[in-house]
């Protein structure tokens, strides 16, 4: 649908993609996260400028990032020569600086219940972004504060809900307890409210500017799949999916599961019908959702597609989140050099499109099909090319490798095994190879309270029953500790082997012990015990998910990195060559830091220089489709690659991006495809459970599976194998002379770029974030 509508910010930032869309809502592609942000700012000061009365509502979570630094940034320097070029740029030239002190606030959406004070609650984070950050002005807002939604008999939420649990079937059903009664009614208040929210909303006309994200299923606020389109604002329950997406705001799964939410409905978005209604959206693994929202018919189960009633509704999005949409793939293959990667890309297709294995598609299918007859020089033989390309990849994943350096790094604990851990297995076999493995942030936030309370109270009940010997050491408190951080780590794997679970405990209480000694620089074992008391009472007093004070934290990113050293033990390796950089950008707040040189550069190019790696893995996310923690230390890594080869030739490193849980490559976009067997997905996912232990109940599953994400990362690599085999055929593997493809049940995929090709990868975030590093 053709649309001539855009403003001028937007037509500023128009492509010819863009302009020419089919979709059902226009949209607009960016290159990369920060520009969207960008992008996003512009349009919604140029709106505010012509509506300095009107009434917007602004979406919480981690993708406004930018969009809010943008903002503010624009209106503080507004006469600054470099903003100033930037406005004329993007067609923001009132001369006027816009003012948001009047506008109408509308918040968009709250868990329920929670209280207002808690800075993982969204009214808290709606003063702190949006009233106070952005200067509006708290007496023109609309929010949803908990605290102040009336209950039966003027009691608290606390005292109505005391477990924070609401049962949305006493709406139906007679209480069987004076509890329940007033629960029942409480119910009904609370609808009572949410109707009275609407109505306020609808005396003002309705939102003329709304701002959302994309959930998992398509969501949008938390109206879920299967949302009614004219839905209004109410108390709800919600899927896995947003579940899962929650669980990081909530302190876990067992948390948002049972946690309910009240949002504004789907009506209350459009029935403003001049209102300006955008998503936005990136990275690629929103790319389906956006496909879904934007080229299937309307439905209640796209909630996102409700916007195409509004004629000013807009999608802004990275080229990523785009990349499923007809418009880009036909300007993958209608622009641009024609590549292998781009044929093999075209047949696979191909072969999904019409269930059909290669070597049964005939020329005629090739001619047929809107892109592979695009293939230049289309015979015969082309097929067969795409069959030795990927045979090809095959075979180079499958050669060993020897006297190589690796130097293999995870943004955060778990990512290198789920991402590579079957070919890490594999070449490590060879001992003239050398490995070193690096995890470049705390990653405390996946440590549960619960879960650093339980070690805590097992470890205590060892100190007192006197079964932590190294205690009684005469210089234990002044640097013992500090030793025989190894046998901590045999001392677990030899009672996993033993089956005893008692002495697996013990062993996670030494290295707590030395931890906590460490962190507060106990000198005797009756402060270990007050300190032990003191952090699980400091524990208990804290809400779900609430950022733990700064020693805390560390204790708890210590957890993971004990977890981290004893899957490598699995495979030989010492603790020595396992580091836990702890970048400091990382600090649990809502919008972690941007990486800079000398707190997050430096350690990773010290490194470098150290371990003079031949090999250097990363998590390739480049756009942010899974925690953005994973593109900060991309262009982290980065900045610390490109430092190095200032004063080393870097002509014969070579850099592998891997992918997991987030996202996955195609196979046409790889350099490797490596076999996987039963025993590799049986060693992984024996390996995480067994040292993984803070994992192992998926308190912060991906939204893609309610479990494990080894079992998420056996599933990728199955789902892998079945795309690859429709281009082999089964028999390729199964009759295959090698044991090893005979053994075949999955397929990792990953990416071997030299430096300059990784560096220009991650060279449009070097731009978007100029003046960082």
């Amino acid at each position: 649908m053709e649309n001539k509508n855009f403003s001028p910010v937007e037509q500023s930032f128009l492509n010819n993609i863009s302009k020419n869309s089919q979709t059902n809502v226009p949209y607009i592609a960016v290159d990369n996260f920060p520009t969207l942000g960008m992008l996003t700012a512009f349009r919604f000061l140029e709106w505010a400028s012509e509506n300095p009365h009107g009434v917007i509502s602004l979406p919480t979570g981690k993708t406004p990032e930018h969009f809010i630094y943008w903002t503010k940034h624009i209106l503080e320097n507004w006469d600054r020569e470099d903003i100033f070029e930037l406005r004329k740029k993007h067609q923001l030239v009132s001369p006027q600086k816009p003012s948001l002190a009047d506008l109408h606030f509308v918040q968009i959406d709250e868990f329920y219940p929670i209280k207002s004070s808690q800075a993982n609650s969204f009214y808290h984070y709606v003063n702190k972004y949006y009233i106070e950050g952005l200067g509006l002005k708290r007496e023109n807002a609309i929010l949803i504060n908990c605290d102040e939604i009336p209950l039966a008999d003027g009691k608290s939420f606390e005292e109505i809900f005391p477990d924070h649990k609401v049962d949305l079937e006493l709406r139906y059903i007679e209480p069987r307890t004076p509890l329940e009664k007033l629960q029942k009614e409480s119910v009904f208040l609370i609808d009572n409210w949410c109707s009275d929210y609407e109505q306020r909303i609808r005396k003002l006309g309705g939102i003329g500017f709304f701002l959302g994200g994309i959930g998992p299923d398509g969501h949008i606020a938390f109206n879920v799949k299967g949302s009614d389109p004219y839905s209004t604002t109410r108390l709800t329950a919600t899927n896995f999916e947003t579940q899962a997406v929650a669980a990081g705001d909530l302190g876990g799964i067992e948390i948002s599961r049972e946690r309910l939410v009240i949002t504004i409905g789907l009506e209350t978005i459009t029935y403003n019908k001049d209102a300006v209604a955008i998503i936005f959206a990136a990275g690629e693994a929103k790319a389906p959702m956006i496909k879904n929202a934007l080229e299937l018919p309307p439905s209640n189960l796209y909630p996102a597609s409700v916007l195409s009633k509004l004629p000013n509704s807009r999608f802004y999005i990275t080229l990523g989140a785009a990349s499923m949409l007809n418009d880009l793939t036909d300007d993958y293959y209608q622009s641009g050099s024609w590549s292998q990667e781009k044929t093999d890309k075209a047949v696979m297709l191909l072969t999904q499109k019409l269930n059909k294995y290669a070597e049964h598609l005939t020329l005629e299918d090739l001619q047929a099909d809107e892109y592979t007859r695009l293939i230049p020089g289309l015979d015969e033989n082309t097929v067969q090319s795409v069959i030795t390309s990927i045979e090809n990849k095959i075979k180079k994943a499958t050669d060993q490798l020897t006297h190589e350096v690796f130097y293999h790094t995870g943004p955060h604990h778990d990512d290198i095994s789920l991402g590579l851990l079957p070919y890490i297995h594999y070449q490590s076999r060879n001992e003239t190879n050398e490995s070193h493995y690096s995890v470049l942030t705390s990653g405390f936030t996946a440590v549960t309270n619960k879960f650093l309370t339980d070690i805590l109270r097992d470890t205590l009940s060892f100190v007192e029953k006197g079964e932590v010997e190294m205690l009684n050491y005469p210089d234990f408190f002044e640097v013992g500790y500090q030793n025989k951080r190894d046998k901590d780590v045999y001392h677990y794997l030899i009672n996993i082997a033993s089956e005893n679970a008692i002495e697996r405990s013990r062993a996670v209480s030494h290295r707590m012990v030395r931890n906590i000694v460490e962190l507060w620089n106990l000198k005797t074992k009756q402060e270990l015990e007050e300190k032990i008391h003191n952090i699980s009472s400091v524990i208990h007093s804290s809400y779900d998910g609430q950022n733990p004070e700064p020693k805390i934290q560390t204790l708890k990113g210590m957890i993971r990195e004990y977890e981290e050293e004893l899957v490598w033990a699995h495979f030989g390796v010492r603790t020595k060559n396992v580091s836990h950089l702890r970048l400091g950008f990382y600090t649990g707040a809502i919008f972690t830091e941007k990486p800079n040189r000398e707190r997050d550069v430096y350690p990773i190019l010290q490194q470098l220089k150290e371990i003079n790696p031949t090999v250097i893995s990363l998590a390739f996310d480049p756009e942010g489709s899974g925690p953005d923690t994973h593109y900060k230390v991309l262009q982290a890594i980065a900045a610390a690659v490109r430092e190095w080869g200032k004063e080393k030739d870097l002509s014969q490193l070579k850099i592998w991006g891997y992918r997991n849980v987030w996202y996955q490559f195609n196979a046409a976009d790889v350099t490797h495809i490596f076999p996987v067997s039963l025993n590799a997905m049986s060693t992984m996912d024996e390996s995480f459970t067994n040292s993984y232990l803070s994992q192992v109940n998926a308190s912060f599953p991906s939204y893609r599976y309610n479990g494990k994400f080894s079992h998420l990362s056996i599933q990728t690599w199955v789902e892998q194998l079945q795309a690859v085999q429709l281009i082999l055929g089964k028999p390729y593997f199964y009759d295959n002379n090698s044991p090893r493809l005979r053994a075949t049940h999955g397929l990792l995929f990953f990416k071997e770029m030299d430096v300059e090709e990784f560096l220009q990868s991650a060279r449009e975030l070097e731009q978007s974030t100029e003046g960082v590093f």
